[in-house]
Protein backbone atom coordinates (compact mmCIF):
# COMPACT_ATOMS: atom_id res chain seq x y z
CA UNK A 1 0.00 0.00 0.00
CA UNK A 2 2.97 2.31 0.79
CA UNK A 3 4.37 1.86 -2.40
CA UNK A 4 0.79 2.98 -4.05
CA UNK A 5 0.41 6.15 -1.96
CA UNK A 6 3.96 7.53 -3.12
CA UNK A 7 3.50 6.14 -6.83
CA UNK A 8 -0.07 8.09 -6.57
CA UNK A 9 1.24 11.28 -4.76
CA UNK A 10 4.29 11.36 -7.34
CA UNK A 11 2.10 10.85 -10.09
CA UNK A 12 0.28 13.78 -8.94
CA UNK A 13 2.94 15.64 -7.87
CA UNK A 14 4.19 15.02 -11.80
CA UNK A 15 1.75 15.78 -14.01
CA UNK A 16 1.06 18.98 -11.86
CA UNK A 17 4.73 20.27 -12.53
CA UNK A 18 4.63 18.98 -15.79
CA UNK A 19 1.41 20.86 -16.98
CA UNK A 20 2.83 24.05 -15.41
CA UNK A 21 6.16 23.62 -17.15
CA UNK A 22 4.94 22.96 -20.78
CA UNK A 23 2.80 26.13 -20.45
CA UNK A 24 4.80 28.60 -19.13
CA UNK A 25 8.06 27.27 -21.23
CA UNK A 26 6.33 25.88 -24.04
CA UNK A 27 3.16 26.95 -24.99
CA UNK A 28 3.15 30.54 -23.73
CA UNK A 29 6.15 31.89 -25.42
CA UNK A 30 5.44 30.10 -28.67
CA UNK A 31 1.86 31.96 -28.45
CA UNK A 32 3.14 35.52 -27.69
CA UNK A 33 6.12 34.47 -30.70
CA UNK A 34 2.97 34.60 -32.78
CA UNK A 35 1.80 38.11 -31.44
CA UNK A 36 -0.87 36.06 -29.53
CA UNK A 37 -4.46 37.32 -31.77
CA UNK A 38 -7.56 36.65 -30.39
CA UNK A 39 -8.39 32.66 -31.97
CA UNK A 40 -5.06 31.76 -29.78
CA UNK A 41 -5.66 33.41 -27.11
CA UNK A 42 -8.86 31.98 -27.02
CA UNK A 43 -6.53 28.27 -27.89
CA UNK A 44 -4.84 29.49 -24.43
CA UNK A 45 -7.55 29.98 -21.96
CA UNK A 46 -9.84 26.44 -22.81
CA UNK A 47 -6.16 24.87 -22.32
CA UNK A 48 -5.82 26.41 -19.24
CA UNK A 49 -9.75 25.61 -18.60
CA UNK A 50 -9.22 22.33 -19.13
CA UNK A 51 -5.33 21.57 -17.19
CA UNK A 52 -7.48 24.07 -13.92
CA UNK A 53 -9.48 20.29 -13.77
CA UNK A 54 -5.85 18.28 -13.98
CA UNK A 55 -4.41 20.65 -11.24
CA UNK A 56 -7.37 20.64 -8.94
CA UNK A 57 -7.89 16.83 -9.11
CA UNK A 58 -4.05 16.61 -8.58
CA UNK A 59 -4.35 18.82 -5.42
CA UNK A 60 -7.01 16.45 -3.91
CA UNK A 61 -4.68 13.57 -4.68
CA UNK A 62 -1.97 15.27 -3.24
CA UNK A 63 -3.96 16.42 -0.13
CA UNK A 64 -5.57 12.53 0.39
CA UNK A 65 -2.29 10.87 -0.28
CA UNK A 66 0.29 13.07 1.78
CA UNK A 67 -1.11 12.47 5.19
CA UNK A 68 -1.87 8.78 4.49
CA UNK A 69 1.78 8.74 3.75
CA UNK A 70 3.08 10.54 7.01
CA UNK A 71 0.96 8.21 8.90
CA UNK A 72 3.21 5.55 7.27
CA UNK A 73 5.49 7.14 8.67
CA UNK A 74 4.48 7.64 12.16
CA UNK A 75 3.65 11.29 11.84
CA UNK A 76 0.67 13.20 12.23
CA UNK A 77 -0.62 16.32 10.20
CA UNK A 78 -1.64 17.84 13.39
CA UNK A 79 1.22 17.29 15.50
CA UNK A 80 3.57 19.68 13.81
CA UNK A 81 6.31 19.59 16.56
CA UNK A 82 7.21 15.70 15.96
CA UNK A 83 7.54 17.03 12.33
CA UNK A 84 11.39 17.49 10.89
CA UNK A 85 12.08 20.76 9.53
CA UNK A 86 12.62 20.29 6.50
CA UNK A 87 8.67 18.92 6.51
CA UNK A 88 7.48 21.65 7.90
CA UNK A 89 8.94 23.93 5.38
CA UNK A 90 7.75 21.87 2.85
CA UNK A 91 4.12 22.03 4.10
CA UNK A 92 4.04 25.69 4.49
CA UNK A 93 5.19 26.01 0.99
CA UNK A 94 2.40 23.66 -0.11
CA UNK A 95 -0.23 25.98 1.97
CA UNK A 96 1.49 28.82 0.18
CA UNK A 97 1.40 27.63 -3.35
CA UNK A 98 -2.56 25.63 -3.04
CA UNK A 99 -3.04 29.33 -1.92
CA UNK A 100 -1.34 30.91 -4.78
CA UNK A 101 -2.85 28.35 -7.44
CA UNK A 102 -6.46 29.17 -5.69
CA UNK A 103 -6.03 32.85 -6.38
CA UNK A 104 -4.63 32.71 -9.81
CA UNK A 105 -7.35 29.83 -10.75
CA UNK A 106 -10.44 31.26 -9.31
CA UNK A 107 -9.17 35.69 -9.33
CA UNK A 108 -6.59 36.44 -11.15
CA UNK A 109 -7.03 34.26 -14.11
CA UNK A 110 -10.36 34.33 -15.08
CA UNK A 111 -10.36 38.67 -14.52
CA UNK A 112 -7.49 39.27 -16.97
CA UNK A 113 -8.79 36.41 -19.28
CA UNK A 114 -12.19 38.40 -19.66
CA UNK A 115 -9.76 41.86 -19.70
CA UNK A 116 -8.19 40.44 -22.37
CA UNK A 117 -10.94 40.81 -24.74
CA UNK A 118 -11.48 44.78 -23.79
CA UNK A 119 -10.02 47.33 -25.55
CA UNK A 120 -6.23 47.61 -23.46
CA UNK A 121 -7.01 51.36 -23.48
CA UNK A 122 -9.88 51.44 -21.53
CA UNK A 123 -8.15 49.32 -18.86
CA UNK A 124 -7.65 51.33 -15.69
CA UNK A 125 -4.37 50.69 -13.63
CA UNK A 126 -5.40 47.80 -11.06
CA UNK A 127 -6.59 45.83 -14.18
CA UNK A 128 -3.40 46.32 -16.11
CA UNK A 129 -1.87 44.92 -13.24
CA UNK A 130 -3.65 42.36 -13.13
CA UNK A 131 -3.36 41.31 -16.46
CA UNK A 132 0.74 41.69 -16.06
CA UNK A 133 0.60 39.99 -12.91
CA UNK A 134 -1.17 36.70 -14.25
CA UNK A 135 1.81 35.03 -15.74
CA UNK A 136 4.19 36.07 -13.42
CA UNK A 137 1.80 34.28 -10.37
CA UNK A 138 1.93 31.54 -12.69
CA UNK A 139 5.56 31.47 -12.65
CA UNK A 140 5.97 31.63 -9.54
CA UNK A 141 3.61 28.79 -8.86
CA UNK A 142 5.52 26.79 -10.64
CA UNK A 143 9.12 28.13 -9.11
CA UNK A 144 7.80 26.83 -5.81
CA UNK A 145 6.28 23.61 -6.89
CA UNK A 146 9.67 22.81 -7.74
CA UNK A 147 11.03 24.25 -4.45
CA UNK A 148 8.85 22.16 -2.59
CA UNK A 149 9.95 19.16 -4.99
CA UNK A 150 13.09 19.63 -3.45
CA UNK A 151 11.84 19.92 -0.20
CA UNK A 152 9.86 16.42 -0.75
CA UNK A 153 13.22 14.84 -1.82
CA UNK A 154 15.12 15.83 1.38
CA UNK A 155 12.24 14.47 3.28
CA UNK A 156 12.25 11.41 1.44
CA UNK A 157 16.11 10.89 2.09
CA UNK A 158 14.86 11.34 6.06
Amino acid sequence: MYVFLVWLHLLAAVVWIGGMTFLSLVLVPILRRQGMTAPERELFQMIARRFRVVVWTSVALLVTTGPLLLSQRGLSLWEPAGWPKVLSIKLTLVSILFALTATHDLVIGPRAAALHRAAQADRIGWERAMVAASPWVARLSLLLALVILGFGLAFARL
